[in-house]
């Protein structure tokens, strides 16, 4: 996993995002909350949208424990088994 820098004080190096997936049925989605209180009850209704109307096989879901730090490390330890990766934030 590369983690990229926003900053712009260096030369950017060259990025390409990745390839669009062409189906979301029988993939594996990570969901990643900021942990506040409102962001419970939108990703429940977003995993019910995932799994019943596009077919995802599962849907895994990390909490930072800092709500304004950046994601730990070790929450991206099955990360190669993901298809895709939804980030959200809440309040």
């Amino acid at each position: 996993m590369e983690i990229l820098d926003p900053t712009h004080e260096t030369e950017a190096r060259a990025f390409a995002p990745a390839q669009r997936l062409t189906t979301l049925q029988g993939a594996t989605i990570a969901i990643v909350s900021n942990g506040k209180k409102g962001t419970k009850p939108f990703f429940d209704a977003f995993e019910r949208e995932l799994v019943e109307r596009h077919g995802v096989a599962e849907v895994v879901r990390l909490i930072k424990s800092n709500y304004s730090a950046p994601a730990e490390p070790d929450l991206f330890d099955q990360a190669e088994r993901w298809q895709a990766l939804v980030a959200g934030v809440g309040d």
